[in-house]
């Protein structure tokens, strides 16, 4: 199994940003422009980008899907993420061009809506587990704490095709990942795991393909914008 090195371009109101205490801040990288960005990491040999919408994660309704149809025209398939907890939002998503939709962590408080989800529509959506130490801690606006090891077992007896672990600590810092964290989602699953947060180069990189088992994959994204990792070498790394 290749390990994906998979970029993330943060969009809000068509333009590169990241959250912030205060909301959402601009990032100058690429003059801002998200295309830009992507045309860069495709070049550079992404198979995958993940894209997050931070409209959506603030107000509900998908405000990027113009950037998410542009980046999937490039030609690397768009993981798409920001808060996703209904089908209408999976189905906008997945017409704009995106090949996997991350069904957010807020989701999981409502069992019966989630299994709606996840129903039918298979390789084609992610479940997004965003922890902190024992607990999932959804970003975002209406999210409810859920006790992890609980919520996991549950969703083992639903076929999930794939979790994205968030260290939500970890996220945006540059302080490493969540290994244990990673691990043991991957154990106690035996699900792919693709993790992010806290990563700051390629020796957290290989730390995660390290946990091995099931872990298919890392997201990075302010590594890349603004830490200072190559993305081209990183990929060459696991190839």
């Amino acid at each position: 199994m290749t390990f994906e090195v998979i970029p993330a371009i943060d969009v809000a109101g068509g333009r590169l940003a990241r959250l912030s205490g205060a909301g959402h801040a601009t990032v100058d990288a690429f003059g801002g422009d998200p295309r830009a960005a992507a045309e860069r990491y495709a070049s550079e040999g992404a198979r995958w980008i993940h894209v997050v919408d931070l409209d959506l994660a603030g107000t509900g309704e998908p405000g990027n899907l113009d950037v998410v149809r542009s980046v999937a025209e490039l030609g690397p398939r768009v993981q798409a993420s920001g808060g996703v907890t209904t089908a209408a939002q999976v189905d906008a998503l997945l017409a704009a061009g995106a090949a996997r939709v991350v069904v957010g962590s807020a989701t999981l408080a409502d069992r019966d809506a989630t299994e709606r989800l996840l129903e039918g529509l298979g390789e084609a959506l992610a479940v997004g587990i965003e922890a902190d130490g024992p607990r999932i801690v959804p970003r975002g606006s209406g999210g409810r704490e859920l006790p992890l090891w609980e919520t996991i077992e549950w969703l083992r007896g639903l076929g999930v095709p794939r979790f994205v672990f968030t260290g939500v600590g970890r996220v945006g810092s540059l302080e490493g990942p969540d290994l244990d964290g990673i691990r043991a989602l991957a154990t106690r699953t035996g699900r792919p795991v693709i993790a992010s947060g806290g990563i700051r180069g390629l020796e957290d990189l290989r730390a995660i393909a390290g946990v091995g088992g099931s872990v298919e994959g890392a997201i990075v994204g302010r590594a890349l914008l603004d830490g200072g990792m190559d993305l081209r070498s990183a990929i060459a790394a696991f190839a």
